[in-house]
């Protein structure tokens, strides 16, 4: 389009100068030297001094046409590459925000967690603490001498089975489970009371005659059924 303009402007001068020369050709003269001269005596193959400044003014005037035509044209290009390089940085300010967000979503959830599983530990330490201490307050027979060594062993013989009876001799339930420590030592055994409830007994409170395969235990059977009732949480 730029081109076409300058090539209209640059032909419309030429036009304008031709058209003069060729009136100028009509209106003039044969001289001896072989130009032609006008009325007035004037050469009329030569451009005349107003002649040569209209051709000027008009060239000035195509100049700044093309000027004007390449000034927009740099404009919008740099108007493009800026838009581009903005909607460039707005995408990645959306991306670095969304991953802000998603890192900080985490580092909350995982503050949550980590508070739930402190609030649950403390609920579990103090049920525990509770639990330790209703049991150390029931009430337990002395052991007979004899019952001293019948103490539970980590090479004891297989317990789940085996009858569990208290001091007096009396059956209270039969063994379920055995629980052991890290060491491989029997911790506490999980008996059926023969009302059908469930209890734990901690090996202190217990004693294995070997020979009979009797469990004993020296906590009478009131207090093992209000154990078996109680819950750790």
């Amino acid at each position: 389009m730029r081109y076409q303009t300058l090539s209209a402007a640059s032909g419309l001068a030429l036009s304008i100068f031709l058209a003069g020369a060729a009136i100028a050709a009509e209106n003039s003269y044969p001289a001896g030297n072989g130009e032609r001269v006008d009325a007035n005596g004037m050469p009329t193959t030569h451009s005349t001094p107003a002649e040569h400044a209209e051709t000027a003014d008009l060239n000035n005037q195509v100049a700044a046409t093309d000027g004007q035509i390449q000034a927009p044209a740099a404009q919008v290009e740099a108007q493009a590459q800026a838009d581009q390089n903005n909607a460039q940085y707005q995408q990645q300010q959306q991306q670095y925000q969304q991953q802000l967000q998603q890192h900080q979503a985490a580092l909350d959830q995982n503050k949550a967690d980590q508070q739930t599983f402190e609030d649950r530990t403390a609920a579990y330490q103090a049920l525990r603490a509770r639990y330790a201490a209703e049991r150390a307050a029931y009430h337990r027979g002395i052991w007979p001498d004899r019952y001293v060594r019948w103490t539970l062993e980590e090479y004891s013989p297989k317990l789940v089975g085996q009858r569990v009876e208290i001091i007096n001799g009396d059956r209270v339930g039969t063994v379920l489970d055995v629980a052991h420590t890290p060491a491989g030592r029997v911790e506490a055994l999980l008996v059926r009371l023969d009302d059908d409830k469930v209890v734990w007994i901690d090996q202190s409170d217990i004693r294995y005659d070997r020979a009979d395969g009797i469990v004993m235990t020296n906590l009478d059977r009131t207090d093992l059924r209000h154990m078996a009732d109680e819950r750790v949480g």
